[in-house]
């Protein structure tokens, strides 16, 4: 597996949750943007707890490509990319990462929850199509045919949601949105092509990180703390800017980029309370999985995180919050498999496809951030 794709991986927006205002009616959290500034202020500190913790052992040494020791001088030749000022570059796979969540969360508001996870899938399309073009990788015939898998799985999981909607998806009353004339098909629809659409941008911050880490001595952990303090200042500036220019006028009032609003709401109890529930699962998740991988290995971290998407999808009709369709389980194990089949992790299924040769993963291992 790709050393800068395993350095990190940042990931997922928890379901936005209706709550009551103090004063008013329910009250939708919508601020995305003041949400997402959370997230990279424990990112710029992984560099410290990961190396006093030891959970990061950096893999790409036998590529000649090994962090460079701290109590060895760096080359006077260095070429690194990431030399001096030029470390400002980590801001790109930042901004990145911020523009993709930020689709996601859109998308996570008009679809199911287990909808939205299997969507995701569709990253190992785009990280593949970006590795070739812009890293000149080398497929081999199937994993071709395991990305145009990949491709059907994610139609069939998004039409699944677009013929059987479900009704818990609904505009709740008092909830303003801009939703509530589009039908239930076409919130499903617009919901799976923001959410794959935002893959895009996550495979171009894996294709970035891969470029710096390969023709830099940085260590992939260092990578993870810069691109957390770029991103929250990058999200900071975005607020006030677009509250400013659009969170104070009376169309963008109580709206998304007001910031007024949005930290009354993130100031309700209900709210900042499943936030840090939600910061100790993603903080248990990591480290429990970089436990998983240390022990057995990064392929099997990878195979048991699959789980996670069928807990959802189980827990979510426990709750009643979607209905069973046996479309969108069709649709995740194509989506499922093609991803193993393309990883190596399952062989193909015609010998005249089968290689030798150990299959390199582009994939990241299973990394999660609020």
């Amino acid at each position: 597996m790709r050393p800068a794709l395993r350095a990190r991986r940042r990931q997922t927006a928890r379901p936005f949750r209706t709550t009551s205002a103090p004063n008013g009616p329910d009250v939708r959290r919508r601020n995305g943007l003041l949400a997402r500034s959370r997230a990279f202020v424990p990112l710029s500190l992984a560099r410290r707890s990961t190396v006093a913790h030891g959970a990061w052992v950096p893999s790409h040494k036998h590529r000649g490509g090994g962090p460079v020791d701290g109590r060895t001088k760096p080359d006077a030749n260095d070429r690194s990319v990431l030399r001096g000022m030029r470390v400002m570059l980590l801001a790109l796979p930042a901004i990145c990462d911020i523009c993709g969540t930020t689709l996601m969360n859109a998308g996570l508001l008009l679809v199911a929850a287990s909808i939205y996870q299997m969507t995701r899938g569709a990253l190992v399309l785009f990280v593949g199509l970006f590795s070739v073009v812009f890293l000149h990788r080398h497929l081999r015939l199937f994993q071709w045919l395991s990305l145009a898998g990949v491709v059907l799985g994610v139609a069939v999981v998004g039409l699944a949601g677009a013929i059987w909607p479900d009704e818990k998806k609904a505009p709740q009353p008092g909830i303003e949105t801009s939703h509530a004339a589009m039908s239930d098909a076409g919130r499903a629809i617009v919901g799976v092509l923001l959410i794959a659409g935002a893959q895009i941008f996550t495979a171009t911050q894996f294709v970035l990180e891969e470029w710096m880490l390969e023709n830099s001595s940085i260590e992939p952990v260092e990578v993870v703390g810069w691109e957390g303090v770029f991103g929250f200042f990058v999200t900071l500036l975005v607020m006030v800017v677009m509250h400013v220019a659009v969170g104070r006028t009376d169309t963008g009032r109580h709206g998304y980029f007001d910031m007024e609003e949005g930290w009354r709401q993130m100031m309700q109890e209900r709210i900042w309370t499943s936030s840090v529930l939600i910061m100790i699962s993603i903080g248990g998740f990591n480290y429990f999985g970089l436990s998983v991988t240390r022990s057995v290995s990064a392929t099997s971290r990878s195979t048991i995180d699959t789980c996670r998407t069928l807990f959802i999808w189980i827990v979510s009709l426990r709750l009643g919050w979607e209905s069973f369709k046996v479309l969108q389980i069709v649709g995740f194990a194509l989506l499922v498999y093609s991803t193993f089949v393309f990883n190596g992790i399952v062989r193909p299924p015609l010998s005249s496809l089968r290689h030798d040769e150990e299959v390199e993963e582009l994939l990241p291992e299973p990394i999660e951030h609020q």
